[in-house]
């Protein structure tokens, strides 16, 4: 069975999340998927290489498994992040469009949710549970950014096109307003379309950990994927000369974050 978390420990205050980058499927549970869930069209195509190497000393904590096996940003419990809004369930029924992606008659059922939570997220959220801690511990600070992207237009989710950068800290409420404001800053001197809590203001990650007066601090990164890959239909190649403008504005966002780090601790 696959290792459902890899864990790279740093020595810095800054940890990567990255819950959608995983494309392993269980056998059993694929053969259970249709042509179109196959396809694993939702996916956070290359956000691992997108960030590698671009902050030294930042631990990354990375889920293999695929969303459609459990999304590691949903609540466990199963509540809504956008009540009333569009949006994927824990174990997902459709895709982003709202396609099928189950056979008829293989659908997930509570038994099988309840045995995916404790086989696949469950191990994410502790191991990422874990390295928040320690790296605390370190610094006397966290700040987790977690690290997302999406496809450009998806009329199912949102009108019209995505910004490239979507920045999310629930409302303000999950991070020091001077993170959120380094963040802004770099994002909007970039050039670059951008949103502060738009229509993604940070999932149940950013939501559940981001808790600024114990000292953790939580932002959400939702990348359009057009700002980094050649096309975003399959194979979703990623794009080298994208990636020569692309990183810099994340390696100085981060970088901002890492700065500001010591001065959370009073």
């Amino acid at each position: 069975m696959m290792q459902p978390v890899t864990v790279k420990r740093g020595t810095g205050p800054v940890i990567l999340g990255m819950p959608h980058v995983g494309t392993s499927v269980p056998p059993d549970i694929e053969a259970r998927l249709n042509d179109e869930g196959r396809l694993l069209r939702d996916t956070d195509w290359h956000i691992e290489k997108l960030y590698d190497g671009l902050l030294p000393g930042a631990t990354v904590v990375q889920a293999n498994f695929h969303r459609y096996v459990i999304d590691a940003n949903r609540d466990p419990s199963g509540k809504s992040l956008y009540p009333g809004a569009a949006t994927t369930e824990l174990v997902p029924t459709t895709d982003f469009d709202g396609n099928p992606i189950w056979q008829v008659g293989s659908e997930p059922d509570a038994q099988d949710i309840t045995w995916r939570i404790a086989a696949f997220h469950a191990p994410y959220h502790r191991a990422l549970a874990d390295e928040i801690a320690r790296v605390k511990d370190l610094h006397g600070v966290a700040i987790l950014f977690d690290c997302h992207s999406i496809r450009s237009q998806i009329p199912r989710l949102f009108e019209g096109t995505l910004p490239d950068f979507n920045i999310g800290t629930d409302n303000g409420t999950t991070c020091d307003a001077r993170l959120e404001q380094a963040v802004l800053d770099v994002c909007k001197a970039s050039g670059r379309s951008t949103v502060l809590n738009g229509r993604f203001r940070g999932g149940w990650t950013t939501r559940h950990y981001g808790r600024p007066n114990e000292k953790i601090h939580a932002i959400q990164m939702e990348l359009a994927q057009s700002s980094h890959l050649n096309h975003e239909v399959p194979p979703y190649e990623l794009s080298a000369e994208k990636l020569v403008t692309l990183r810099p504005v994340l390696g100085d966002m981060l970088a901002r974050l890492f700065a500001i780090a010591p001065t959370l601790t009073a």
